[in-house]
């Protein structure tokens, strides 16, 4: 079998085999496939597609380039929650310690933010000393003492993902759904999971944008785990605004922490229990969504959320006094209101103009190696269908430097539209899958 063979069938529209599907993968990772050949594949796949057994192929062969975790032997469901991600998207920091609190064990292994989205370790980065690279003996020790862990991706994990996306990036193939799933499903199964919950978001802050196209991608990822033997379900989530009104990774880490007290914003506080009771149900500790929701609703009012991210905080090297006091995280030099100059209603909000403004003010990275600035970053104090006049604060931006600070701010004000009459209200939860 050569690889021009299974280019061919693939560019004529064909079903390639597990085993054409190993050898692509397995090229891929030693070196033995050129890069021009693995780069035609990828663009004969993201024009012709794939169908449900060579998404799960791909997928698997992409999961066994490199180690798959195992911890069979911890006494728990294993369960974790990938989002595809978006503005103010700090859910990760909220239901990994409320499920652990619940009994799950949450082996979670998270990414850095790119572009005007958010990364979960960039924000766990944001308390002083916390540690996201962990040897996998160190994580393991983590999860079984306290119940969940929270780590960046090892050289180990899925390797061909990495190369595969390098591709990806310069061939103009990123937005394969075939190609997106099994990047994302290969690193997640790579955790040795009983269950996985996805928020496939949708909207102007998210990847997908439709939601025809979300739930085309929430329908293939679903699948992947289901056939891969893991209890998995997705949920589409609105991303037309941001979540929560925090946006950068000290500003969320303080919102987490209130949210965790039982005083977040309403939208953060309702995902957040929506995914984290969905999770007991793919841990199977309930049956019924709604008694999953009163476990939650209960972690959040007696506060063993809280107190178990404190205890990852200390366990991962971190300084857990920042709970009791945020000032432990240095703070931006600067804070400035962005005043309406409209009255009214606001009746829509550019998540994506707000996450590329954050992004301008260093809270974000154009390139994987830029460094981020994790205090400065934007509160909003109004959001879609509050009332708002003239002169009144729409935002407050926390900055260190004003070199870009006239640009952010003009992409700021460009994000708010206002309308005279109310808008309805937007559905958070649009589908469970």
């Amino acid at each position: 079998m050569r690889p021009q063979d299974v280019i061919r069938k693939k560019r004529d529209g064909g079903q390639l085999t597990k085993e054409e599907i190993n050898l692509f993968v397995r090229g891929v990772t030693s070196g033995e496939m050129a890069d021009y050949q693995a780069s035609a594949l990828l663009m004969a796949i993201f024009l012709n597609g794939m169908n449900d057994d060579e998404r799960l192929a791909l997928t698997e062969a992409m999961l066994h380039s490199g180690e798959v975790l195992d911890f069979s032997d911890v006494p728990k469901p294993k369960v974790d929650k990938h989002s595809t991600g978006g503005v103010g998207d700090k859910t990760s920091l909220i239901l990994a310690p409320l499920a652990a609190a619940a009994g799950l064990a949450v082996p979670m292994i998270s990414g850095r933010g790119l572009g005007h989205t958010g990364g979960t370790l960039d924000k766990l980065e944001a308390i002083p000393g916390f540690r996201v690279n962990l040897t996998l003996a160190e994580f393991r020790q983590t999860l079984e003492r306290i119940g969940y862990a929270m780590m960046g991706q090892t050289g180990t994990i899925a390797p061909a993902d990495k190369k595969l996306y390098a591709l990806r990036d310069v061939t103009s193939t990123v937005e394969s759904i075939p190609l997106i799933s099994a990047s994302i499903m290969s690193k997640k199964l790579a955790e040795g999971l009983d269950g996985l919950v996805l928020d496939v978001k949708t909207g102007g802050g998210a990847f997908m944008k439709s939601e025809t196209d979300a739930k085309a991608l929430a329908e293939a990822l679903v699948g992947i785990g289901r056939g891969a033997g893991v209890r998995t379900v997705a949920l589409i989530t609105d991303m037309n605004q941001p979540l929560g009104r925090a946006v950068g990774n000290r500003l969320e880490v303080i919102e987490c922490v209130e949210t965790l007290r039982g005083r977040g914003p309403r939208d953060l506080t309702e995902l957040s229990i929506e995914l984290t009771a969905q999770m007991l149900i793919a841990g199977e500790v309930k049956k019924e969504i709604e008694d999953a929701r009163d476990v939650v609703r209960n972690l959040l009012e007696t506060g063993a959320g809280l107190e178990k991210f404190r205890e990852l905080i200390e366990a991962q090297g971190g300084d857990a006094g920042v709970i009791d006091d945020y000032t432990r995280m240095p703070p931006a030099a600067h804070e400035e209101d962005l005043l309406s100059e409209s009255n009214g209603y606001v009746a829509k909000i550019e998540a994506e103009m707000i996450g590329v403004a954050s992004m301008l003010l260093g809270a974000g990275r154009v390139r994987v190696e830029d460094e981020v600035d994790k205090a400065v970053g934007i509160v909003l104090n109004k959001k879609i269908g509050d009332t708002v006049r003239c002169g009144e604060s729409l935002l407050r931006i926390h900055y260190n430097g004003a070199e870009k600070l006239d640009e952010a701010k003009q992409m700021l004000r460009a994000a708010f539209r206002f309308s005279e009459e109310k808008p309805s209200p937007q559905k958070l939860i649009k589908a469970v899958l």
